[in-house]
Formats: C-alpha cells, sequence, structure tokens
C-alpha cells in the first residue's frame, strides 16, 4: 500500500510540475517595457472601502501620485463604514492639494442578494458614468500602486487587446503567519489558475486579483456589468470568467502594487482564507472530501513516507518530498524568503487543509464569508 501512496504522490509532482502551466515558476510577470498607446484613454479608479481608515489614506495618495499623461479621476465608495473611512479618504485628497480628481461617495445600504464589496463597486461604477471612462481600475482600500502602475497597466491593455488586465498585489510578508502562509497562498492560487494559461485565449482558465483590475468599460457592460456576478463570494475570479468570454484577460504578478494589509496572527490568516475556501469548492460537500483527499496524497502522505516507510515506498515518498519543496522556491525568493520554508509546505498545506475545513464549517453554521462584521449572502437556509 505505501508504494501504491508513493507511486502516485510521484506522479502527481511529475504532472505538477512539468504539466501545469509551469505554475510553481511564476512565469508571468510585469517586467516588459512596452511601447505606450497612441492616444492615453480616460480612466476613472474604483476603491471600495469598509471599515479601511487604517489604510485608506495611502490608498489614495498611490493613486494621486501616478505619472499616467490621460485623465484619472478615483471614486471611493464608503460602505457603510463606521471608522472614519470616508474622512481618511477626503483627507488623502486635502493632503495632495484637495484634488479634485477624488470623490467620496456613500453606500447605500445593502440589498438582498448582493454581497457588500459588489454592492459599493456597482455604485462606484455608475458613479463613474456621470463621465464615462474608457476604463476602469477596480482597487481594494489596502493597494498601494507605484508611480507608474497605471501607465504600466494601460499600456499593457493597448499592446495586447485585453479586456482585463490584472496584477496580483505583493503581499505584506513580515510577520511570522504571513511568512508561513503568503508565498504558499500565492503557489497554490497559481496551482489552482495558472497564469500562463489565464493569458491564453483559447484555455477556459480564467482569474484575477481583485486589487488591481483594469478592465475596458464597453467590456464590463459587455459582460453583464458587477449585476452579473452580484452575489459572488470569489468575486475577482468570477468577472474574469465573464470577461473572458468577451475577450482576453492577463493576469501577472508584480512588485509594483503592494498590500499593506497586516496579518499578524495565525487566526487572522485563517479568517482570510476561510472566508472564501469553502465557495471555491462551489459549496460542494463532495468536492471538499475529494479536497482534503487531494491534498493528503499529494502532500502530506509523501513526508511521512520519507520518515516512517523503507525501501522503494520511503524512496518515492523522499523524491516527492524534494519535489514540492523545490516547486516552493521561486516564490520564497520573490518574497525573499529563506528557501528551508520548502520543507515545511506540507505542514503549510495541512493548516490550509483545515482552513477549508473551517470554511465548510462556518457556511454550514450560517457564518460564512464574513467579512467586517457581514455574513455572506449565499449561506445556507435555516431547516
Amino acid at each position: 500500500m505505501g508504494y501504491v501512496l508513493a507511486t502516485i504522490g510521484v506522479t502527481l509532482w511529475v504532472y505538477l510540475i512539468c504539466a501545469r502551466g509551469r505554475f510553481w515558476l511564476g512565469p508571468v510577470r510585469d517586467g516588459a517595457s512596452l511601447p505606450p498607446p497612441a492616444i492615453w484613454p480616460s480612466v476613472t479608479a474604483v476603491i471600495p472601502a469598509r471599515n479601511e481608515a487604517e489604510v485608506i489614506a495611502e490608498s489614495v495618495k498611490s493613486l494621486l501620485r501616478q505619472d499616467y499623461p490621460g485623465r484619472l479621476a478615483i471614486i471611493v465608495v464608503d460602505d457603510d463604514s463606521g471608522d472614519g473611512t470616508a474622512a481618511a479618504a477626503r483627507d488623502a485628497a486635502a493632503f495632495a492639494g484637495n484634488d479634485r480628481r477624488v470623490t467620496v461617495a456613500t453606500s447605500r445600504g445593502l440589498p438582498a442578494g448582493w454581497t457588500g464589496k459588489l454592492w459599493a463597486l456597482k455604485q462606484g461604477v455608475a458613479a463613474a458614468e456621470a463621465s464615462p471612462p474608457d476604463l476602469l481600475l477596480l482597487t481594494d482600500a489596502d493597494i498601494v500602486h507605484a508611480p507608474d502602475t497605471l501607465s504600466w497597466l494601460v499600456s499593457q491593455s493597448s499592446a495586447g487587446g485585453f479586456v482585463l488586465t490584472s496584477l496580483m498585489a505583493k503581499l505584506r510578508c513580515v510577520s511570522l503567519a504571513e511568512r508561513s502562509h503568503v508565498p504558499a497562498f500565492v503557489y497554490f492560487f497559481q496551482m489552482l489558475f495558472p497564469f500562463s494559461w489565464v493569458c491564453r485565449p483559447d484555455a477556459r482558465t480564467a482569474a484575477a486579483a481583485g486589487g488591481c483590475m483594469l478592465i475596458r468599460a464597453d467590456a464590463l457592460r459587455s459582460a453583464g456589468g458587477i449585476d452579473s456576478i452580484r452575489n459572488a463570494l470569489i468575486d475577482d475570479c468570477s468577472l474574469a470568467a465573464r470577461l473572458k468570454a468577451v475577450g482576453p484577460i492577463w493576469l501577472g504578478l508584480t512588485d509594483r502594487v503592494r498590500s499593506i494589509r497586516p496579518y499578524q496572527t495565525f487566526a487572522d490568516v485563517k479568517a482570510m482564507i476561510a472566508r472564501s475556501a469553502y465557495a471555491q469548492l462551489g459549496y460542494s460537500p463532495l468536492w471538499l472530501a475529494a479536497t482534503i483527499a487531494g491534498v493528503a496524497i499529494t502532500f502530506l502522505v509523501p513526508p511521512l513516507l520519507a520518515i516512517f516507510a523503507s525501501g522503494p515506498a520511503q524512496y518515492l515518498g523522499s523524491i516527492a518530498w524534494l519535489a514540492m519543496a523545490a516547486s516552493l522556491q521561486p516564490m520564497l525568493r520573490f518574497y525573499r524568503l529563506s528557501p528551508l520554508w520548502g520543507i515545511a509546505l506540507p505542514g503549510i498545506a495541512f493548516l490550509y487543509a483545515l482552513y477549508t475545513l473551517e470554511s465548510a464549517y462556518q457556511h454550514w453554521r450560517r457564518r460564512g464569508g464574513q467579512w467586517k462584521g457581514r455574513v455572506h449572502v449565499n449561506a445556507p437556509s435555516l431547516p
């Protein structure tokens, strides 16, 4: 039995390393130098913000510092905050000399059938229509942009004819909880959605990173607008799937865009992952069981065999363990962390499996998708 499991484990890692879009190398990045468009299109940035007073000012200031040659407007949608988020956004605009490019709108409640973020985004996009832009930059309140971010995004969108151009923000990686989870988070995301497949028009894989999405306004309308995904918990990937049906999309890693949201404790990280893990599985108990079994065979069985088995099973288990440790190295280098974290990948995967079970448990308790005091609309009905 041990030999069979070891053989399955090695086979899985051969597939993951050799045949899954080279996800582990993180090959799709924003390093290319691009020609500027003939005419710089107008852009409106929309930032949904709920209780984000600690971070919203830095996000707004980073957008005001953009070196973008075209017209740029910024709309912050205060999503029923109770901590002074709107005031912090206005102060950021005042700090920049009462910049008239910034509008702070107030969300009007939360209708049934909508998630809070998407309702705020809908209102922000509607406000942008007062002076219709060519492009919409959907970004988050904890995201800080380098001065050339928007210019690069627009150049990339223009050069490739993309209806959606998205950069995965570089997450904060300072605390122990962050160092142990963040590289693996991006690694697992790329395993699910290999970026090279996302960028292929002929591939069905679609994904985006909600912290930074540049969208053609006409494509968003053709895709059904924000209304088409109004109850999606994983809103970025849901929107990417809608937009890829309209035209080509692009997603890559970056150093230009950073998240400044801290996750100081393991509980903070667990809450972030558990919020949407079960939604990724379509709220399906069968997919949950299959996922837990897959994590066990792929990540947990090889090190157990390497430590406790003997003979061929031990050798094969060791090979699989080394393969998974090696596959995490490019992401560890990207985050400038010790390569020894690769050896810990089985333990990290185990924690992610526990968080996924917690996500399902909270969903069944009608407490799923919690964020800033709200519960996701897709919680099951009480009997």
